[in-house]
């Protein structure tokens, strides 16, 4: 697995954010490269249960000692659940943004969604298409997982 690509099974969007989904249910967070982008995450506004989203739309702020970046909803559906962990620990999201680290489950309005989004080695290309190359030190293995790559 190439360095930079999130886990395989997960669908990733152009804003940074992945989503993981069980059943009609769509678990979405930031990447570690969104995380490591944005450093420290000292703040973390989401919306609120039950609130209806659309896919595109600005669902939230995460601030870092950097930045503050806007969070852009990948998919449509309606809020059942919020990180609430991070409203008391927000640098979650940086030590287990594919865990521990997520923002908010969505109820899928429309599954096809889903499809339109990338999958971890698209995401792992856009990746490797932004990142900085004197950033090695963070990805010791290469731009594309070798160390013959650098």
């Amino acid at each position: 697995m190439m360095p930079r690509m999130g886990p395989l099974g997960y669908r990733y969007s152009a804003h940074h954010l992945w989503v993981s989904r069980i059943g009609r249910i769509a678990r979405v967070g930031i990447t570690d490269f969104a995380q490591r982008e944005l450093g420290e995450v000292l703040f973390v506004e989401l919306p609120e249960v039950d609130d209806e989203l659309e896919r595109n739309e600005t669902f939230g702020e995460i601030e870092s000692g950097r930045t503050t970046s806007e969070l852009v909803m990948p998919v449509t559906g309606t809020v059942v659940a919020v990180n609430e962990e991070l409203d008391e620990t927000p640098g979650v999201v940086n030590e287990d943004p594919y865990g521990r680290g997520w923002l908010v489950e969505v109820e899928l309005a429309d599954p096809s969604e889903l499809e339109e989004l990338m999958d971890a080695e698209a995401y792992a290309r856009l990746v490797d298409a932004e990142a900085d190359p004197d950033d090695a030190a963070a990805y010791p293995h290469g731009e594309n997982g070798n160390a013959d790559d650098r």
